[in-house]
């Protein structure tokens, strides 16, 4: 990672800026869609067959790609679109491009989103009229004991019957202003579930490379200690040593040993995870992600040009917008139904007391005309329904409010995490350097007889914890990046390509 210092003052103006940007009723709408990629999504059957998952990933466009050669005084939209691009780690975007089209928690968003639009055409179908063909043949014998006993009828009928609500008040269209509500919020859901699944994979894929780097400082040190074991055994045979050193040295050598096989195991599950967040088999990214590869990184400097309006287009605070403007919607119709209605009925047909003349010229006949509808007493009943829509309102409203709170907070969080990290690392880098002197210096003095082994020793277990604490810092600091593009809402692009025409113009309507 790049080494520029970027401070708490710095940042403290930032996420202030960030909270008073963020006042009620001012959140933009969702990223507009990009045109679907022609390669759509590649069937578990193709992968398997593919056999390389990366190179299925590598072929998708990505409208949105990070330009490293661009001006990036601050994080424009592009870097906020796609911001695992800025890492430039061919395998960091594969992983995340194939998580979109694969994992399990995005296949349940989208089907909600459809299922969204599904409800929202039932409730435009209400402004509409209804025709309904109605046939019946009935035919009828009343009992010799009736006052028209022994009577015999034969009906028979062929017609359609229209209805037409005329909604002069409105009710209607505040159901159907709700359903747009709900299918924007089920689609800003979608995205926050990519967002987060995003940045999980990114966490997790940095994980893995910090305990790959952490494995391989382990091992170089066990390997210094096992030559230095070595040498002290050479030492004791000549004379020169004793047997109190040979000891030392051999149990730092297993205890440097012991600390190897729990860093192997995280590697393994941080591995797994990251298969499980992108749909593969746990197992089948050992050959893609075993390799040990360097830390990659990002100038943590460049979050402190955010705008301070990016915090608006989260997903989540899209979402809780959206369910809110749904239920002011179903509380405005529920205020209408303490209205009148007004219906156009008509109905239109063949009808006949014998079923030999229902075709002819005399069975044909219709009916036209309005019907006016006005509550008088429902046992409270639409007035309660009133108030049960309208304290859900005020719940909404406050889980809004409490979503935009905690938003803040997180970006805030991060940015602070940040500049505390970037403090930490470099004492820790000053550290090492100290360490390195000072596991010399012992060294030279014990081969001149100046000290005994226990400041080599010392030195050397100083060394090994630093340069730990060094590596899990620079992994730390990638992490936080990572969690403030989060906290931003960052990575709409790959799904906004993905989903496109499932929220069209037409919906909003």
């Amino acid at each position: 990672m790049k080494n520029r210092k970027i401070t708490q003052k710095r940042l403290a103006p930032l996420a202030l800026a960030l909270v008073l940007a963020l006042t009620p009723g001012a959140v933009v709408p969702c990223a507009s869609a990009a045109e679907l990629p022609e390669n759509a999504p590649v069937s578990r059957d193709a992968y398997l067959e593919a056999g390389n998952w990366v190179e299925i990933a590598a072929r998708r466009p990505n409208p949105f790609a990070y330009d490293p050669s661009a001006e990036m005084a601050s994080p424009n939209p592009a870097l906020l679109a796609s911001w695992w691009d800025a890492f430039e780690d061919e395998t960091l975007t594969n992983l995340i491009t194939w998580t979109l089209w694969n994992n399990r928690d995005l296949v349940s968003a989208r089907s909600r989103v459809m299922e969204s639009r599904a409800s929202l055409g039932i409730a435009r179908s209400a402004l509409l009229p209804w025709l309904d063909n109605t046939d019946s043949w009935t035919h009828s014998d009343t009992s010799d004991n009736s006052t028209s006993a022994g009577a015999r009828q034969e009906i028979s009928r062929l017609g359609v019957d229209a209805s037409w609500e005329i909604d002069i008040f409105g009710g209607r269209r505040q159901d159907i202003a709700a359903g747009v509500a709900a299918l924007e919020a089920d689609y800003a859901a979608l995205h926050s579930t990519w967002v987060t699944l995003s940045s999980e994979v990114a966490l997790n894929y940095l994980s893995l490379r910090t305990l790959q780097e952490r494995l391989a400082i382990s091992e170089r040190n066990l390997a210094l200690q096992i030559e230095t074991l070595d040498l002290l055994n050479s030492r004791y045979e000549a004379g020169l040593s004793d047997a109190l050193a040979i000891s030392q040295a051999r149990y730092t050598v297993e205890q440097t040993r012991s600390a190897i096989p729990p860093i192997r195991a995280g590697i393994e599950e941080a591995m797994n995870g990251i298969a499980i967040l992108a749909g593969a088999m746990p197992g089948s990214l050992g050959e893609t992600l075993g390799e040990p590869r360097p830390l990659p990184g990002l100038d943590a400097a460049i979050l402190a040009g955010i705008p301070a309006d990016s915090l608006r287009q989260r997903p989540d605070i899209r979402a809780a917008e959206r369910r809110l403007a749904a239920q002011v919607a179903r509380r405005k119709s529920a205020e209408a139904d303490l209205l009148p209605r007004f219906y156009l009925l008509g109905s239109i047909g063949l009808e006949s007391l014998h079923g030999s003349n229902l075709f002819s010229s005399d069975s044909f006949g219709f009916s036209f005309g309005p019907r006016i509808t006005l509550p008088i007493f429902h046992g409270e009943a639409i007035r309660s329904n009133i108030r049960v829509q309208g304290e859900r309102e005020k719940q909404l409203l406050a889980e809004y409010e409490k979503t935009v709170l905690g938003a803040a907070a997180e970006v805030r969080d991060a940015l602070v995490a940040i500049a505390q990290e970037e403090e930490r690392s470099g004492s820790l880098k000053a550290g090492v350097g100290a360490a390195k002197a000072a596991l010399e210096i012992a060294e030279d003095k014990y081969r001149s007889g100046l000290t005994d082994f226990n400041n080599v020793i010392g030195a050397q277990r100083a060394l090994l914890s630093l340069q730990e604490q060094e590596a899990a810092s620079d992994g730390q600091r990638a992490s936080n990046v990572v969690r403030v593009f989060k906290a931003l809402g960052g990575g709409w692009a790959p799904i906004t390509a993905e989903n496109s025409g499932e929220f069209a113009e037409s919906d909003k309507k």
